[in-house]
């Protein structure tokens, strides 16, 4: 048998104000747990940029599966960008010129530790220390960086960034049916507090 309690469906006053003063009692703790603005909970992630960020690196001369000096041009155009911690921050950019040296597009399946910094559109920059990782399924290149950034804007942060691109050239240039003048990939970054 159930025991019916108020069979007139109202709520008294008291009821009313004990109901209001615990939502508040709820939302203050709510705020307390969250702390002051701005602070950096641990595991939070700081900063995503999806597609249409992209990934572009160019070879002058182009990739042969012959090693053959080459200069490489790389530019990163990340946005939209989305922070938690820095509402302002909407793309970043990261470009670099690597010097002339003996290239085959062997190297572009390798594994390799880099260094990028990503000047934000706010002015910060974020120097991040990359290890790159490279696999191939089906014709699809996926190219994965983790590490840490460094210096600058979000330090002591991990970092993981996606690039996802064709791998037709790469493929036929390893087995010496072609060459390769540049890869271009679509590219997720996150960044995120430890």
């Amino acid at each position: 048998m159930t025991e019916r309690i108020g069979t007139t469906g109202r709520t008294g006053p008291r009821a009313a104000l004990a109901g209001v003063t615990a939502l508040l009692l709820l939302l203050a703790g709510l705020l307390t747990a969250a702390g002051p603005a701005g602070a950096r909970e641990s595991g939070l992630l700081d900063v995503t940029c999806t597609p249409p960020s992209s990934a572009n690196v160019t070879y002058n001369p182009p990739l042969s599966n012959t090693p053959q000096v080459s200069t490489a041009s790389l530019s990163w155009q990340l946005g939209p960008c989305v922070s938690t911690s820095v509402p302002g921050l909407t793309s970043g950019t990261h470009s670099a010129v690597n010097p002339p040296r003996e290239r085959t597009c062997l190297e572009l399946l390798n594994t390799a530790a880099e260094t990028r910094t990503i000047t934000w559109n706010t002015g910060a920059t974020s120097t991040l220390s990359l290890n790159r990782t490279t696999t191939v399924a089906g014709a699809v290149l996926v190219v994965t960086f983790t590490g840490t950034v460094t210096s600058g804007l979000f330090a002591g942060d991990t970092v993981v960034a996606t690039q996802t691109g064709p791998a037709t050239d790469i493929l036929l240039c390893t087995l010496g049916l072609g060459t390769v003048s540049g890869v271009y990939s679509a590219m997720v970054v996150e960044i995120t507090s430890v």
